[in-house]
């Protein structure tokens, strides 16, 4: 069965990016994504991704926000906070919701590193 990965972030650019360097890294990985936290939940309706990968900064719901509503119904999801916003407060919150935290910018070495969750 293929790897189910659920992208989260409003910029569709970093959607597209992360996406790409996904499929190279992981050609079978089957990719879902949302703009923000409600099209994410609707799309958890439907489908148990194997990771999560989550924007902090989005219109609506933050990232964090997104991660305390699945860990309600998927209290196993590997979730990845993947931002530009490093805060200590922020990586805290994250650690407390058994949430990875990685710095953007997007790129092959940190993308390979959220891979590594699944493994």
């Amino acid at each position: 069965m293929p790897t189910t990965i659920l992208l989260v972030d409003d910029s569709r650019a970093s959607r597209m990016l992360c996406s790409s360097v996904i499929k190279s890294l992981r050609p079978d990985a089957a990719i879902l994504e949302a703009g923000d936290g409600e099209a994410a939940l609707a799309l958890l309706a439907d489908h148990t991704p194997d990771l999560i990968v989550l924007d902090m900064n989005m219109p609506g719901m933050s990232g964090l926000e997104l991660a305390e509503k699945i860990r309600e119904t998927q209290p196993r999801a590997r979730l990845a906070l993947l931002t530009a916003n490093v805060q200590e407060a922020i990586q805290r919150r994250a650690a407390s919701l058994g949430v990875s935290f990685f710095r953007k910018p997007v790129g092959e070495a940190v993308l390979a590193r959220i891979l590594d969750l699944l493994d």
